[in-house]
């Protein structure tokens, strides 16, 4: 007879490859059911992006059938329930689980595509998901998510007056872009970006997100700083190219983020434009900026490599019209962007589960 015990007792020998436990101590089993020979639970992970969901579940139906009953009939329910280490009160974003701010060194290595690639690519996995350009000077999230013609609407929320963000392709996004005409310059000091800035944080309601992904403009300047010193940043990913110059550039922003004083995780770095595949020689790859600059600055600062993403055409006409590349019907884009957004989802969980938790930047100028 199959009893409950049994069953804990076998999933307790599945581990959790990433954190490293296995899925009882973790507490991550749940509404074990037991009818005879059949046997029905419900497997809760730390992202519904997480890349080892098959594995896991696989590992489940294979320790019931190897420790209590070969004949069993496993059913495994995967679900998830994003992991948060936030610490802070919650006084800021109090409904958003984890901040991932995209960053680069320079401008050029396509950051915006990556953010915006990123965010729905985590949607499409199911998590709930938002988008701040914080690129003040030069938004282009509106054109790449097709709303370079909308404008967000007022709401009040508790007695106070609040923008609500818009929604595309699932997710949820705000940028300056879609305050302002598009023909303008924004022509502000620094201190005038960053009083923006505050406000996309306190007077936008983003409501429950599980992520919200930060576009952040080039280089390492007053936004940067207003940013980590405003709200939690759970951790930080790098943009980089793989010719030299670009990385040179790109450890800069690593080297900000590591500083004593900011100490924001680095989540990894993504390799932008690795490599050209034309359309009719899918097969094909062509090293057009040099091979593995991105890989290589990885494993000098000991990070992790989120993966390459193709230099291919469909990509920069998908953010021309508004319609992003992780959507394309072409596998080798979508797939790539797709598997960053696992990456990143799962070195979020490792990172939640194993580092200080998050809050808000303390700097002292003395």
């Amino acid at each position: 007879m199959i009893t409950k015990d049994a069953v804990l007792a076998a999933l307790s020998q599945v581990q959790e490859p990433d954190l490293g436990k296995d899925l009882v101590t973790l507490n991550m089993v749940k509404d074990i059911e037991i009818d005879g020979k059949n046997v029905a639970f419900t497997v809760v992970l730390t992202t519904p992006a997480c890349p080892l969901k098959d594995m896991i579940e696989k590992a489940c139906i294979n320790a019931i059938r190897l420790l209590v009953d070969k004949e069993a009939v496993v059913k495994v329910h995967m679900t998830s329930n994003v992991n948060s280490n936030r610490k802070d009160g919650k006084t800021v974003l109090p409904g958003v689980k984890n901040i991932i701010m995209v960053a680069s060194g320079k401008g050029g290595v396509g950051k915006s595509t990556v953010s915006v690639n990123l965010a729905l690519g985590l949607a499409k996995e199911g998590a709930a998901v938002g988008l701040l350009d914080a690129d003040i000077y030069g938004p282009s999230i509106p054109i790449m998510l097709g709303m370079r013609d909308e404008r967000p609407k007022m709401t009040e929320i508790d007695g106070k007056g609040m923008i609500v963000p818009i929604e595309r392709y699932g997710i949820k996004a705000m940028s300056i872009g879609l305050l302002i005409d598009e023909k303008q310059a924004v022509i502000w000091r620094g201190p005038m970006a960053s009083s923006a800035l505050k406000q996309f944080i306190s007077d936008v309601y983003w409501g429950e997100l599980d992520y919200l992904i930060i576009d952040l403009p080039p280089g390492t300047g007053d936004v940067h700083l207003t940013m980590v010193q405003t709200v939690p940043v759970t951790g930080a990913v790098i943009v980089s190219t793989p010719q030299a110059v670009a990385a040179a550039d790109a450890r800069k922003a690593i080297v900000m983020f590591r500083q004593q004083q900011i100490n924001v995780p680095i989540l990894g770095i993504v390799e932008n434009m690795a490599y050209f595949t034309p359309q009719e020689l899918p097969n094909n790859k062509y090293y057009l900026f040099g091979q593995g600059g991105a890989r290589r600055m990885a494993e000098q600062f000991e990070l992790p490599f989120l993966g390459e993403i193709p230099l291919v055409q469909s990509i920069r006409e998908g953010g021309d019209k508004g319609i992003p590349a992780v959507l394309d019907d072409e596998p080798t884009v979508s797939e790539a962007f797709t598997q960053l957004a696992r990456t990143v989802a799962q070195n979020v969980a490792v990172r939640n589960a194993n580092m200080e938790p998050t809050k808000v930047v303390r700097m002292n100028y003395n």
